[in-house]
């Protein structure tokens, strides 16, 4: 009798958009999601709509999530970002389709009042509280799963940030 093999195909990506948004003092922009438990904040990010592209969801993305999307495009990163979500998630989020998210990561610079910011703009926040914070602590504020992508991102765009 043979023994049937599994060749279960590896979940695709979720293309997706992320940005460091800078105030005029180049602190960043961070928010504590409203559906995970702990002090873990993170940078907007969401997916890329059908059709549209990446520069675009940037603006929409941040519509949707902080309210205004009052600001000035600075620098992308080459080629896409990607992270994992742990195997335990990979279950529920988006519905089991995807493993993790590709992304296209963008630094915006914030040309607002912070008063412009209101995370309950969208009918479906996705934010209970925000704040500013220095650039190289943003590892250390994410969940562990992303650690490794915020790494990335402050490797990337650590010339961008003026230094005191």
């Amino acid at each position: 009798m043979s023994k049937k093999t599994s060749t279960k195909q590896e979940l695709p990506y979720r293309l997706g958009v992320g940005v460091v948004v800078l105030n005029a003092a180049d602190q960043v922009f961070v928010a504590q999601r409203i559906d995970t438990p702990g002090d873990a904040w993170q940078m907007p990010q969401g997916g890329i709509d059908k059709d549209e592209d990446p520069g675009q969801a940037v603006f929409r993305e941040l519509k949707e999530e902080i309210g205004t999307d009052h600001v000035e495009i600075m620098a992308e990163c080459q080629g896409w970002m990607t992270y994992n979500l742990p195997k335990k998630l990979q279950k529920t989020v988006w519905n089991g389709r995807y493993r993790g998210q590709k992304q296209k990561w963008y630094v915006a610079r914030f040309l607002g009042l912070d008063s412009e910011i209101d995370l309950t703009a969208d009918k479906h926040p996705e934010f209970s509280d925000w704040k500013w914070v220095d650039f190289d602590t943003l590892p250390d504020l994410i969940v562990p799963f992303k650690r490794g992508l915020y790494q990335d991102i402050v490797a990337t765009f650590q010339h961008l940030i003026k230094k005191d």
